[in-house]
């Protein structure tokens, strides 16, 4: 049997500002999947900000549920036609990947 790692001992200060973080991140990004929803930002607007840990860091399949017509259902059926893990991250997409989601994304969109 594999033995569970042991997480890092963290002072009290150290817990507070990781949870902090945290916090904020989770903020940023569903201010993100709002405006997708809204149609106030577009997934090629994403790709370009993926240096941004709070949108680089999030699951494909998160952006492509918050977009206007695609449910889970769709959205998970539409991330197997184009070869994306469901836990794949919007950073750790190839340009094979990318490409395909664009082009999946603007034909939705139009």
């Amino acid at each position: 049997m594999k033995t569970q790692p042991i997480p890092p001992e963290l002072t009290l200060e150290a817990r507070r500002a990781a949870l902090a973080k945290a916090a904020l991140m989770r903020k940023e990004r569903a201010v993100i999947r709002e405006q997708l929803g809204k149609r106030e930002t577009t997934v090629a607007d994403l790709l370009k900000q993926m240096d941004n840990d709070s949108i680089g860091k999030m699951r494909v399949l998160s952006i492509v549920e918050a977009l206007p017509g695609l449910g889970k259902v769709r959205s998970r059926r539409l991330m197997r036609e184009l070869g994306i893990s469901e836990k794949r991250r919007l950073r750790g997409l190839s340009k094979g990947q990318t490409e395909r989601l664009l082009n999946a994304v603007t034909k939705k969109a139009a």
